[in-house]
């Protein structure tokens, strides 16, 4: 009889489809707007050019969130819409599961990541989103991935998972 984690490993590395990055934006700096844009460069073992992170940040190289979350998070904060500047990620995917990724190698376009932790929210979303904004994206606050092969990240871009160094199933 097999164990419980073998039976899951098969399902794990299987994903439905690719997916796709939406949006993409840095923030030079702390408490400064978003700047949106439709291509950036990822530096090895660094961040994005252009965002605070880009030095040396090892673990959280690029923080990104579900596209599909975008809609909830709105609505248990009580807006419409929520526009992806305000939630502070760089990259907002849609297509594939971002909790799946997370201890996974995988590619946007030909840039290699691997999901390191989960990106919680941050205190900064109760000025953002309002009060009860915190909470309203516990759970929904995204990934964080170190770059481990540079290269330029652009709107459109393939989210393609991987295992043993190939694209998953």
């Amino acid at each position: 009889m097999s164990s419980p984690d073998a039976e899951l490993a098969p399902l794990m590395a299987r994903f439905a489809r690719a997916g796709q990055l939406q949006w993409l934006g840095v923030r030079p700096e702390r408490d400064v707007p978003m700047k949106v844009l439709d291509e950036v460069m990822a530096i090895t073992g660094k961040g994005l050019v252009g965002d605070r992170y880009d030095k040396a940040s090892g673990t959280r190289g690029v923080t990104l969130i579900q596209a599909e979350h975008l809609p909830a998070i709105a609505s248990l904060s009580g807006h419409a819409v929520i526009d992806p500047a305000r939630l502070r990620r760089n990259l907002v995917v849609t297509g594939i599961s971002l909790v799946a990724l997370k201890g996974r190698r995988f590619r946007i376009g030909n840039v290699l990541l691997e999901g390191t932790a989960s990106c919680d929210p941050c205190a900064r979303m109760e000025a953002e989103l309002g009060p009860g904004g915190y909470n309203a994206m516990r759970g929904m606050g995204g990934l964080c991935a170190r770059i481990l092969e540079g290269g330029v990240i652009r709107r459109g871009d393939a989210v393609v998972a991987l295992v043993d160094g190939r694209a998953a199933d």
